[in-house]
């Protein structure tokens, strides 16, 4: 058992824990928006990819995306998950990310799905 992501107490008062495979999902997600820089430790943890909702949306802003992603996550992950693909679409001030990945300890074939955009 893993920490669950973001830190809670479970219903037993107790730090939350989850599995191995929603663990990764967890730690997809806090390498994908973390800004470089962020974390004091860890300067070069994160891809950045906040920093893009801000320009205008574009084919070229998804495609950035993407590149920033795919180095972060095999950077950051590269032991843990075998890649298969990541794709990314601007529109408006929303990144959509899809990411399909496989867990090399199961076999197990993910795909999960990203979204930020402007907060209301």
């Amino acid at each position: 058992m893993q920490l669950d992501f973001p830190y809670h107490f479970d219903g037993r008062e107790r730090t939350a824990a989850t599995e191995e495979a929603n663990h990764i999902r967890d730690l997809i997600e806090q390498i994908i928006f973390t800004t470089p820089g962020e974390r004091v430790n860890r300067p070069a943890f994160g891809a950045g990819v906040l920093q893009l909702l801000f320009g205008p949306a574009s084919p070229e802003a998804a495609a950035t995306a993407e590149f920033m992603v795919k180095g972060a996550l095999q950077q950051h992950l590269g032991r843990r998950i075998q890649l298969e693909q990541v794709s990314t679409e601007a529109e408006d001030a929303t990144l959509r990310i899809r990411i399909t990945y496989r867990l090399p300890a199961t076999g197990e074939s993910r795909t999960e799905e990203f979204e930020r955009g402007p907060t209301p």
